[in-house]
């Protein structure tokens, strides 16, 4: 148990270094071609009005600070269109649903509604997922409660590395951390989208996902 605790603690330390260059390394896994290697992978996915909504924030804080920020409205038209840092996002979503179908024992998929919303529950099945699952006696010691306070937004938001630094600093592609940080929350859209815009929206992702079993549930 403590070796697992302490492993955790180390990485969470390093978490924003996780990412070398946000915009090369997402290229690289936009599609389940990755699964022409031997590894697991594990997809977290965000319903798509919330996930445009997050995507929009991290734009805009990434852009430097003389630049106007792209507005909303043109954003949303962009992003309905497929036109975005990391591709279609219906697409690539519906990519790894499918793989996850098709090979489940590689490839796991989550919601990020669900994480939210039994986080506990979560954890246990990315850990059997992985191969590791907990013992009866770590359930009992309250590991798994233990890993999600280590795990949580408010714990890792508020590290002093996420808090003040920054990865890459030597580079033109210098980012401070906390630009990977914002509310963490489920059903932010609303503070922001018009109901013309939830529409649009809306009618994207039923005529993209009407069939396959894949469904995002409205906070």
């Amino acid at each position: 148990m403590a070796n697992r605790l302490n492993r955790l603690r180390n990485r969470s330390t390093g978490c924003a270094r996780l990412v070398e260059d946000w915009l090369r390394e997402a290229k690289k896994f936009l599609s389940p071609s990755s699964l022409l290697f031997p590894v697991e992978v594990r997809s977290r996915q965000r319903e798509p009005k919330d996930a445009f909504i997050s995507l929009w924030h991290f734009i805009c804080k990434l852009a430097p600070q003389e630049e106007e920020h792209v507005p909303l409205e043109a954003a949303l038209d962009m992003f309905c269109k497929g036109i975005s840092q990391y591709g279609p996002y219906w697409d690539h979503v519906l990519g790894y649903w499918k793989a996850s179908l098709e090979c489940p024992e590689r490839v796991l998929f989550l919601k990020y509604e669900d994480l939210k919303s039994d986080t506990l529950h979560y954890i246990k099945t990315l850990a059997d997922f992985m191969g590791c699952p907990f013992s009866l006696e770590e359930e009992s010691e309250g590991v798994v409660q233990k890993i999600m306070n280590l795990c949580s937004f408010e714990t890792l938001s508020n590290l002093k590395v996420n808090k003040t630094g920054m990865h890459r600093s030597t580079t033109p592609l210098a980012t401070k951390n906390d630009v990977y940080f914002r509310k963490g929350n489920v059903g932010d859209w609303k503070n922001h989208l018009t109901d013309e815009m939830v529409h649009r929206v809306d009618q994207i992702t039923e005529q993209k996902f009407s069939g396959t079993g894949l469904m995002f549930l409205q906070p």
